[in-house]
């Protein structure tokens, strides 16, 4: 048996597993001492980058997002191939999904998306001073670039129309960043 918190794991099982995602359901003696159990989905930790241009313009992606059926407008993001580091993962997924590449790279922080269930962050980048050049989307992706002011994507987040939760946190951080 090991712990986790105040959780002791009796019994660990994986339920499913593809490159991108496993989902585990443990047995547990809670907090309290009843037994339990306690499902969780790891995701590849990843990446999410804000491009904004000298003019005040961000660069977002919409796409036809799978998992809730519809197309989502979202701040670019990806997961870590293999080893790879935060930063380069965000280098990468900027230029093959938009095409752009950025001198001036801004670490704004962590986030984890929805800690009771999933395990997996995402690291998010403001990216400054853009060149703009072919993507190269995977067979997977068919992503659109929308241009707006930076102003009007934080109006974006606080009316609902983009939900995402790490481009929700990573546009008003951006936002709070460059009040400075």
């Amino acid at each position: 048996m090991k712990k986790n918190g105040q959780f002791i794991i009796k019994k660990s099982v994986q339920k499913y597993k593809n490159p991108w995602i496993e989902v585990t359901e443990d047995q547990v003696i809670r907090p309290n001492g009843k037994a339990g159990i306690f499902g969780t989905v790891r995701v590849l930790d990843g990446s999410a980058v804000l491009p904004l241009d000298e003019d005040g313009y961000v660069y977002l992606t919409k796409e036809f997002k799978y998992a809730i059926g519809k197309i989502d407008i979202e701040t670019m993001s990806g997961g870590l191939d293999g080893g790879e580091r935060y930063l380069t993962s965000a280098k990468r997924e900027l230029k093959e999904e938009l095409g752009i590449t950025a001198k001036k790279w801004v670490d704004l922080g962590l986030i984890n998306p929805f800690t009771s269930v999933v395990k997996g962050s995402q690291k998010m980048f403001l990216a400054r001073k853009l060149t703009f050049g072919k993507d190269d989307q995977e067979g997977t992706e068919n992503i659109s670039l929308v241009k707006v002011k930076l102003e009007e994507a934080v109006k974006m987040v606080m009316d609902s129309v983009i939900t995402h939760g790490a481009s929700c946190v990573l546009i008003l951080k951006a936002a709070r960043y460059l009040k400075k």
